[in-house]
């Protein structure tokens, strides 16, 4: 199990990955003239003076914000499956080969690519991803690491088993304020914590109406797919049905065949704090209430509750996760007039000594009420600070140490997300009536209901298959 520390400190692994790293060059040497290394499998060793070359797939939006981050490296190839979408990509890098089908692009590049950037829809994250690390590709990919909680066990282990580097798209945990977060719960600001409440305001945007939509049914109407989309490859391993702009571009978020509805969205960006200063594991159970629910998309609102054991010198504790609106009770030292969390987001960490109040992922760190935070002394900085969260992926692809938020770490925080939002699937509320769902993380099973272990895994179109790892 990787150390849930801000930064991976364990000198074995270290040194397990630098072995890795010598004995891959050394046989990359000793072969490259018979046989490509993308053949033998492996990470190419990169020295720290050499840039990465880089793969984008999924270049619109936030991917492009991530290609951004990476301009100093070397953008070589794009891959996109909407022009309209990736067109400030393309102009950006004119130079970079471009592509629609992220498969032909592993095959064509083959050596030409060190690492590659998936930031497209949750549900082509795993595959993605595995094709890329199968490939001996190391793998920056957007949060949520994958739509189902099987594809994020398997990438995990996939990557391990790689030796690629790795890292989740919740730049937040490179922040400073998550590290004095940490140093404030270690060193006992609030005494023992036994809840944390994390809320969000997504679907639900009270000044713009939704973000995305959620509760809504199938659309009925079939209109043409757009010249510059290639609807088929944008579905990828989702099952068939016709294009409609409900879907894209970013609308796939709360349909259920897409995207993982706000608990998704949000959940690896504030949970990321939570489990990093309580050094949460997995999960014993999670309960979920909501609005009504169809099998179509996410209900506009629902409040999800996981319980996790005692661990290490620190109790039990109970994580609640809101959005749509929904809130936790304000803490009783609040200030009058004081808004809980910032922008209709936030986390609250309640101990027996105090409250610590923070917006979301962690940022703005506060004791409750401000008059006790003027009054406080942060404690000593014992935790090493990152050097950005886009360096610490670029420095662990040349051998460095694994990035904070790498597939290890990252894969237990999604999971922990992905589990409720199977507690919010509609096929299973009546089967669950209102009772909680018990959770062996080892075993990644449900224990108590065994149809809900049908989602924790799914079903690919044929061609789109999860590969082997």
């Amino acid at each position: 199990m990787e150390s849930t520390s801000l930064e991976n400190q364990n000198p074995t692994r270290r040194r397990f990955l630098e072995q890795i790293g010598a004995a891959t060059f050394a046989g990359t040497l000793a072969g490259i003239t018979i046989v490509p290394r993308h053949v033998l499998g492996g990470p190419r060793h990169i020295a720290p003076s050499e840039k990465l070359n880089i793969a984008g797939i999924g270049v619109g939006g936030q991917g492009f914000r991530d290609l951004e981050n990476l301009k100093d490296q070397n953008i070589v190839a794009l891959c996109d499956v909407d022009d309209v979408r990736a067109a400030e990509a393309y102009r950006t890098w004119p130079d970079a080969r471009r592509y629609k089908d992220y498969r032909e692009m592993l095959d064509a590049e083959g050596d030409k690519i060190d690492a590659v950037v998936v930031a497209t829809p949750d549900h082509v994250h795993a595959v993605a991803s595995m094709a890329a690390i199968r490939r001996g590709k190391h793998v920056y990919c957007e949060k949520p690491l994958t739509r189902t909680i099987g594809e994020a066990r398997a990438l995990a282990e996939a990557a391990r088993k790689a030796g690629v580097a790795t890292q989740m798209g919740n730049s937040g945990q490179a922040t400073e304020d998550v590290r004095v977060l940490c140093e404030m719960i270690w060193s006992g600001a609030i005494g023992p914590v036994r809840e944390v409440h994390i809320w969000s305001d997504r679907p639900m945007n009270g000044l713009f109406g939704t973000y995305w939509p959620q509760g809504v049914d199938r659309p009925k109407d079939t209109p043409p797919v757009p010249s510059t989309l290639a609807w088929d490859l944008w579905l990828g391993p989702a099952p068939e049905r016709p294009y409609h702009p409900a879907y894209v571009p970013f609308k796939w978020r709360g349909w259920w065949d897409y995207g993982t509805g706000a608990l998704g969205d949000m959940g690896c960006h504030s949970f990321d704090p939570a489990f990093r200063a309580l050094k949460l594991g997995y999960p014993t159970s999670v309960e979920a209430v909501s609005t009504s629910v169809n099998k179509e998309t996410f209900p506009l609102a629902s409040r999800v509750r996981y319980e996790f054991p005692a661990r290490e010198d620190m109790p039990a504790v109970s994580l609640t996760w809101y959005d749509g609106g929904m809130r936790p009770p304000r803490p009783r030292e609040l200030e009058d007039g004081r808004e809980l969390g910032e922008g209709q987001n936030g986390l609250l960490f309640i101990g027996d000594h105090g409250t610590i109040m923070t917006s979301v992922a962690g940022r703005k760190p506060r004791l409750v009420p401000e008059s006790r935070m003027r009054s406080y002394k942060l404690p000593p900085k014992t935790l090493p600070r990152s050097i950005g969260h886009f360096k610490e992926w670029v420095e662990a692809c040349k051998g460095g140490q694994p990035a904070g938020s790498n597939f290890d770490f990252a894969s237990r925080v999604t999971e922990t997300v992905l589990l409720g939002c199977l507690a919010l699937r509609p096929e299973l509320r009546e089967a669950m009536n209102r009772q909680r769902l018990e959770w062996d993380g080892a075993k990644l099973a449900v224990t108590n209901l065994p149809e809900a272990n049908a989602f924790i895994h799914t079903t690919y179109r044929e061609g789109w298959e999860l590969e082997k790892a």
